[in-house]
């Protein structure tokens, strides 16, 4: 794990939620499902894992006029060997991509997320 950094992400929703996350475009991504076992909390809310599924609502992105949005951000987070439940956890800077409803690549979100205190159980 050595060269590995970043602070953790949460799986809360809302303002206490820590990350902010959009697209390249300007859409919001926000958590709408996934599974978190409740054993790594940051602030309260669970650590956020690669099981999470993050959506994108208002990317204004299009090609030649037609509408191609960014629909959710899909992570790749197995690189830190650090895991939640035997599922690998996010950082704020693990690889991602935002793509459309048909999984087209449209490029890496953005992530503003802040250092958080870790309580585990």
């Amino acid at each position: 794990m050595s060269g590995i950094s970043g602070n953790l992400l949460t799986a809360g929703s809302g303002g206490g939620s820590g990350a902010v996350i959009s697209c390249p475009h300007g859409g919001r991504a926000t958590l709408t499902a996934g599974t978190s076992g409740r054993a790594v909390l940051i602030n309260g809310a669970p650590v956020a894992t690669a099981a999470h599924i993050y959506a994108v609502a208002g990317c204004p992105h299009t090609v030649g006029g037609v509408p191609e949005p960014c629909a959710a951000v899909r992570w790749s987070a197995d690189a830190t060997g650090i895991t939640v439940d035997g599922t690998p956890v996010l950082l704020d800077t693990s690889a991602a991509q935002c793509v459309t409803a048909a999984f087209v690549p449209q490029g890496p979100p953005f992530v503003l997320s802040a250092q958080r205190e870790v309580t585990v159980r």
